[in-house]
């Protein structure tokens, strides 16, 4: 069964049947954890890097922002029984889509804060698609781990 993640949205399931997937990330970024002892995952499909940008927005939606979201994926997939040394986390989006000449780079702040994220919290990345200016979707199947990607002009494969 899929479950649908939106925009600066995040699910979390450990149900086996469930797969998780996300569409169309452009500079946004999908972070997908899965605990394969547990067997619980999770996809948090972020937009923004900074939620100091907007404080009231990010009370209202944590997802939207890496520095709220990423924290909040975490936590979740703990709470389900998922243990952080077990845990396999799969990095996808970060394009530069709707800005060609680089001027905002919100798909690069979007990585960057995340890498200073995990660098901080001793999060390693077992594999990751980022950047370039295509667009992605990813899942993540919950009862056996495997992440499909979908990217715009190349096709699918397992990340």
């Amino acid at each position: 069964m899929k479950v649908i993640v939106g925009i600066s949205d995040m699910k979390v399931s450990s149900n086996v049947k469930e797969t998780l997937i996300t569409y169309s990330l452009g500079s946004c970024i999908g972070v997908l954890i899965w605990d394969p002892v547990a067997k619980v995952g999770g996809l948090l499909h972020y937009m923004l890097p900074d939620s100091r940008l907007d404080k009231e927005r990010a009370k209202n939606k944590p997802f939207m922002f890496a520095d709220t979201g990423i924290p909040a994926l975490f936590k979740e997939c703990y709470s389900l029984g998922a243990v952080k040394n077990r845990l396999v986390v799969k990095v996808v989006g970060g394009s530069q889509i709707l800005d060609p000449t680089g001027l905002f780079s919100i798909g690069k702040r979007n990585y960057l804060i995340l890498r200073k994220l995990f660098d901080k919290n001793h999060i390693t990345i077992a594999a990751e698609d980022i950047g370039g200016s295509v667009n992605r979707t990813v899942s993540l199947e919950i009862a056996t781990g495997r992440v499909l990607l979908k990217v715009s002009g190349r096709g699918e494969c397992e990340l």
